[in-house]
């Protein structure tokens, strides 16, 4: 088998360690260009278009809300993207429900900072704490398939449980901080599964011996009841302001004493120890890549400085990173042995188990189709 020579783009920082990465003559990558044709009408946007589109989104949640406790729901991870969505919609006059998915790895800062945000803001917070015996059991499953995404289970979960609290308060609109300025950057093939693959959770999770009792999960079926017959739809709500990251901080550590995490989704220990470390030494993913490359498409950062950030280890303090292990191996119950084999291991495919992928992918394309039909 070739080896692919390795190549950087030369307008954003994605390179060959995505295998899907293609290159024009000019070194430009087809992940930037793809951001570049889908998005920028969002991300660069006018004043004016974004005021005209927010107006008028929030005038429909405010009107589906009408009479009832809560007019959205709110996803809130502690990290700045969905804590900085629930300081607007709540300075826009919307009265979301917050909502946080524990997975028993939160660090002490995130939790600081959840309970800081929504006292300044005066919200209601759910807090579903997922059942940690169940949860480790998966993960454990997970780890023992060598599949890449692990995190499949705590995305998913949150995903049921936003949409378990929509379902209960006759909510229509969630609200994400998920948001194109800096997540618009399509993720490489193999770095991630897809979320709504509730089958493949089902089937780890029996190879290892766990059988779902407590943990909140969703498949395909369950998105179509919920976006077609609820019509529940989920909203990437920072996409209405021109968002720019810095700021975002500023006000935050400004009004509500908020502490920043070094890199993106650090918020929980697992996710650091994860993206941070795992991912590199098992499976050659630096997911900092994608999350710098969008910044840089989205002129929030300079290539050269993104670059340069990349030339840093994921843990800015490699003490963290001797915490971090230390206190993985104790939650998990694995010894520097089972560690070593662990990253020693080859990866495997989700779908080399079972998976509704296919039934996914025929929903989609059926779709796409009628859409086409209707427009013709």
């Amino acid at each position: 088998m070739q080896v692919k020579q390795h190549q950087v783009c030369t307008r954003c920082v994605m390179d060959t360690s995505a295998s899907n990465i293609s290159f024009d003559q000019d070194g430009i990558c087809n992940f930037c260009t793809s951001f570049e044709r889908q998005l920028n009408e969002v991300v660069f946007a006018t004043d004016e278009t974004r005021a005209i589109r927010r107006a008028a989104f929030i005038e429909q949640v405010k009107k589906a809300g009408k009479g009832k406790r809560y007019d959205c729901v709110m996803g809130l991870s502690g990290g700045v993207d969905s804590s900085y969505a629930l300081d607007l919609a709540v300075k826009e006059g919307l009265r979301p429900l917050a909502v946080h998915m524990d997975n028993n790895w939160n660090s002490e800062l995130a939790s600081s900072n959840i309970k800081n945000l929504v006292a300044g803001l005066n919200v209601d917070l759910y807090t579903h704490v997922i059942d940690w015996p169940e949860y480790k059991k998966l993960m454990q499953a997970f780890f023992d398939a060598d599949v890449i995404d692990v995190e499949l289970l705590y995305d998913n979960a949150m995903l049921a449980v936003n949409y378990s609290q929509a379902k209960k308060y006759g909510i229509k609109y969630i609200l994400s901080g998920s948001n194109s300025a800096t997540e618009g950057m399509p993720m490489p093939e193999g770095w991630n599964w897809r979320k709504w693959d509730k089958t493949n959770i089902k089937a780890l999770g029996k190879l290892g011996g766990v059988k779902l009792k407590t943990f909140p999960v969703v498949g395909t079926v369950d998105y179509v009841v919920n976006r077609v017959i609820r019509r529940i739809e989920w909203v990437p709500y920072l996409d209405y302001y021109d968002y720019q990251k810095d700021q975002a901080l500023e006000l935050l550590e400004r009004e509500y004493g908020y502490k920043r995490y070094p890199y993106k989704h650090y918020e929980s220990i697992f996710t650091r120890f994860y993206q941070g470390y795992l991912l590199p030494e098992k499976f050659g993913v630096d997911k900092r890549k994608l999350h710098l490359a969008t910044l840089v498409m989205s002129g929030q950062m300079s290539r050269d400085d993104a670059l340069a950030m990349l030339q840093e280890s994921p843990y800015p303090v490699l003490e963290g990173l001797e915490t971090d292990r230390r206190y993985f191996l104790k939650k998990m119950g694995w010894s520097e042995a089972d560690l070593s084999s662990y990253l020693a291991r080859p990866e495997k495919r989700h779908d080399l188990y079972p998976s509704d992928r296919a039934f996914w992918d025929w929903m989609r394309k059926t779709y796409q189709a009628y859409s086409s039909r209707t427009k013709a």
